[in-house]
């Protein structure tokens, strides 16, 4: 049951209360691209065209995937302030509106996928053929589990904004797991091959959004759309939404040109990839306990504390993303074998690893200042920074790379410019102390 609006209370910044806010948000963020990775090993042993057609289509759902993260972060955001200013049941609120308008947009994509998901994919593929059909196929399943993923993305941002990770913890892995046990058994017993896994998508995304909203339910807060508050949602997601948009042009880019490359260079390119957002994500789980822990020091008018929780967020990121550099070299020589028997993708997921590995400590701090920003509201500056850094780094190198025939180095040499650049900006943002905005809503 909701709970009246009470006095805000101090924000515990302590490294415990980072940890008991982190290490549930990372499990729900391993969640789903561990099933990516286990859907790609699978999928990859079907040969060269599937796993080229997973890739094309699976980068158009991590669009979607991304959209979801505009609704997640920006409710985050919001709810946190309100639960910091003492007003639970505004937070919750918060949670109701971002549900509908996730519901919405789901409905939209999957309708929008049946009339054009073939278009798309042979667009980006570049010429009709069996790896453009395939992807299409797949692309048309794996969208009808688009409302229950935004409706999820929803739920975990409210949820967050009132610290609660361990609810978004159970919605998420069980179905994950579920469908990583059902992937396998629809592909290959079941005869139904590349599309078996788009259903085991379907019914994971489906099963934990019904979770989300149950959980809504169970608070007993009106649940009617309020349209003033939906659009006051959608100013701060505008920022979000365009940033994550500039994210998602550079990343169907580069497939794209991947696949322009070869079958071999596309399918390893969806190696590399997935590895590096399953780190990404990993990583992210500092940033969902800057987003609460930060949004709700602001609320509460603990500017200090806040700017002292981004300072060890900021080194926490770097040191976790040490770690994960020496995991990923030291799997240089098996790790891509897991995912293909194809001799030409395991050379060419080679080509890519130097690169893989290096990001990994300038991600990890990238990501927890990417959420201590977004748990501040200063998303516009993301916005503006991404934009910059996509289209003055990641974008043209990714092409120039096309141009020259660098191949898979020259694009993840375009990647790591891209996040060079954020990381630059970021720390300068930081020590401005110009995002550390006080108050119940910014």
């Amino acid at each position: 049951m909701s709970q009246p609006a009470t006095a805000p209370a101090p924000v515990d910044a302590t490294a415990r209360r980072v940890a008991a806010l982190a290490l549930p948000a990372l499990v729900v963020l391993a969640a789903e691209p561990l099933y990516v990775l286990v859907d790609t090993a699978v999928v990859g042993h079907l040969g060269r065209v599937p796993l080229a057609a997973l890739a094309v289509a699976g980068t158009v759902m991590t669009l979607v995937a991304w959209l979801g993260t505009v609704v997640a972060y920006g409710t985050t955001g919001r709810s946190a302030r309100r639960f910091g200013a003492g007003d639970r049941a505004a937070a919750v609120a918060e949670g109701v509106q971002a549900s509908w308008l996730a519901l919405g947009v789901g409905l939209l994509v999957a309708a929008g996928m049946q009339l054009g998901g073939g278009a798309l994919a042979r667009t980006l593929v570049g010429e009709p053929g069996a790896v453009a059909d395939a992807a299409g196929h797949w692309l048309r399943v794996a969208a009808l589990g688009a409302p229950g993923l935004l409706l999820a993305a929803a739920g975990n941002g409210w949820l967050r904004g009132i610290q609660d990770t361990r609810r978004p913890l159970w919605f998420v892995l069980g179905p994950n797991l579920l469908s990583a046990l059902l992937c396998p058994l629809l592909v290959y017993p079941a005869g139904m091959g590349l599309v078996g896994s788009a259903v085991a998508n379907v019914l994971a995304q489906t099963l934990s959004g019904v979770l989300f909203a149950a959980a809504l339910v169970r608070e007993r807060v009106p649940l009617r759309p309020r349209p003033r508050l939906i659009r006051q949602q959608l100013v701060l997601s505008r920022d979000l939404l365009v940033r994550g948009v500039a994210f998602q042009a550079s990343f169907l880019s580069a497939t794209a040109v991947a696949a322009r490359f070869g079958a071999a260079a596309v399918g390893a390119h969806q190696i590399a990839v997935q590895l590096w957002f399953f780190t990404a994500l990993v990583l992210d789980a500092l940033a969902i306990a800057a987003q609460a822990l930060i949004g709700a020091a602001l609320g509460a008018g603990d500017a200090p504390a806040a700017r002292a929780l981004a300072r060890r967020l900021a080194l926490f990121g770097g040191v976790c993303g040490v770690g994960f550099a020496v995991l990923i070299a030291a799997g240089t020589g098996v790790v891509p074998g897991l995912f293909s028997a194809d001799p030409g993708v395991r050379e060419q997921a080679m080509v890519a690893w130097p690169w893989l590995v290096a990001l990994q400590p300038i991600g990890g701090v990238v990501f927890a200042l990417d959420g201590v920003l977004i748990g501040a509201g200063d998303v516009r500056y993301l916005r503006n920074l991404t934009i910059v850094a996509a289209l003055g780094g990641f974008l043209p190198a990714i092409w120039l790379a096309y141009a020259l025939d660098l191949g898979l180095g020259g694009i993840w040499a375009g990647l790591m410019l891209f996040v060079v650049l954020r990381l630059v900006a970021l720390l300068l943002r930081l020590r401005s102390g110009g995002w550390a905005v006080v108050g119940a809503v910014r």
